[in-house]
């Protein structure tokens, strides 16, 4: 199937064929005619599937095709994202798409001056895209306006119930016409995101795609297990190992993050952290630099992680396994994207032993056990753990020979 196939408009396929697009995934496969009809939809999707373009085709399509609204240009479409780094990745690519069209998008997040976001809307936007808590922010203070929305979409909407703004989004639902299309992403399906479908959706299309249960086959999954104490150790000592191009590092606490990116400073790795703590213009700047390869090593947290798109990201390290086990799989799922193959890696220590059985029951597989490190698990307390004496330099672990493919 291509693209013509799913009858989308010049405009739109002349931009998909600037950005190297050749053949929709399944999910768009699935969800782009069903949108373009006028259904809701509930998509089940993980990250990497290519839900953006998904929800983004037909709505610029539907948009394009009912023309402009008047002068004042007032919001036909509001994208919710949980996070700043995937609404202003999902800005990008709606501006990609509707390049050839007259649709104006603006992006309105946290961390940073609202004014230009003021001035933006003041000149008319038929698609926002938002984080709860800044459009919250703008609603209170009557500088926006939802009356005349007529699809919306909440994407990876179990993101934003962990994060505690179903009620800022029951809020912003609330201010809108009830007739309208609505779409809904999320990668995992709790009671209260179900119960949340039931009252939003009328008689949805459902896609699901890639079941969270299962990885990707092109990743490469292996597990350290190491003390507590000697994960940064563990760490540089991996890094050394000049095949890993660039690795985005997961740890379970902003802190930890940042004394991730301290501890690789030490050892002339270049790394930056981004978390909820740093500005917008810092959280730019470091998923830049990641992008473009000055930086090599990116450490995040799972929430600041969403939206970091990147095709050849060559390795996930999980320097704290999550205490959720779907989590693993969309923190591995950032690697062996687009065709290409991926690693995966991950730290255990003692008290994380229960998580690795629970991820190995829900990826239904046990995960390669790496024993021939300098800094195996002893399982000693740190209160009484004596280091044993080691070389300055110790010899880097035999890694198995990876087939490289080409990016």
């Amino acid at each position: 199937m291509t693209f013509n196939d799913l009858k989308l408009i010049p405009s739109i396929l002349k931009a998909l064929s600037m950005e190297n697009y050749t053949a929709p995934t399944p999910i768009q496969e699935q969800s782009i005619p069903a949108v373009l009809a006028g259904r809701d939809l509930l998509g089940c999707a993980q990250t990497g599937t290519g839900k953006t373009a998904a929800f983004a085709l037909p709505i610029i399509q539907l948009l394009s095709e009912k023309g402009k609204q008047g002068s004042n240009r007032p919001i036909r479409s509001l994208i919710l994202t949980p996070t700043r780094e995937l609404a202003l990745q999902i800005d990008e690519n709606v501006k990609a798409y509707s390049r050839f069209t007259e649709l104006r998008c603006v992006a309105i997040v946290g961390g940073v001056s609202q004014r230009e976001q003021e001035r933006a809307l003041a000149r008319g936007a038929d698609i926002v895209i938002a984080t709860p808590g800044r459009l919250m922010d703008l609603l209170n203070q009557n500088l926006i306006q939802l009356r005349n929305i007529q699809v919306l979409v909440l994407d990876e909407a179990d993101r934003m119930l962990d994060m505690g703004f179903i009620n800022d989004v029951k809020k912003i639902i609330a201010k809108m016409p009830t007739q309208r299309q609505t779409l809904f992403f999320s990668a995992t399906m709790p009671q209260e995101i179900a119960t949340l479908v039931k009252t939003l959706l009328v008689n949805p299309v459902k896609v699901e795609i890639t079941p969270v249960s299962s990885t990707v086959d092109r990743i490469e999954q292996s597990v350290y297990k190491v003390d507590k104490d000697n994960k940064q150790n563990l760490l540089v000592h991996l890094l050394q190992d000049k095949t890993i191009v660039s690795a985005l590092v997961f740890t379970r606490t902003k802190h930890g993050a940042d004394r991730v990116v301290r501890g690789l400073a030490k050892a002339n790795i270049s790394a930056q952290a981004i978390h909820g703590n740093k500005s917008q213009n810092a959280r730019q700047a470091a998923l830049s630099n990641f992008k473009n390869g000055t930086t090599r090593v990116m450490v995040a947290t799972d929430i600041a992680a969403r939206g970091i798109d990147i095709d050849e990201l060559s390795h996930v390290i999980n320097f704290n396994l999550p205490n959720i086990s779907e989590t693993y799989v969309h923190r591995i799922g950032r690697t062996g994207r687009a065709g290409h193959s991926g690693i995966a890696i991950s730290f255990c220590e003692t008290e994380e032993l229960p998580y690795l059985r629970d991820i190995e029951k829900v990826i239904k597989k046990k995960i390669p056990l790496v024993e021939n490190h300098p800094y195996p698990m002893t399982g000693v307390p740190a209160a009484v753990k004596v280091e044993a004496p080691r070389s300055s330099s110790p010899k880097p672990p035999a890694f198995r020979s990876r087939t490289r493919v080409s990016r």
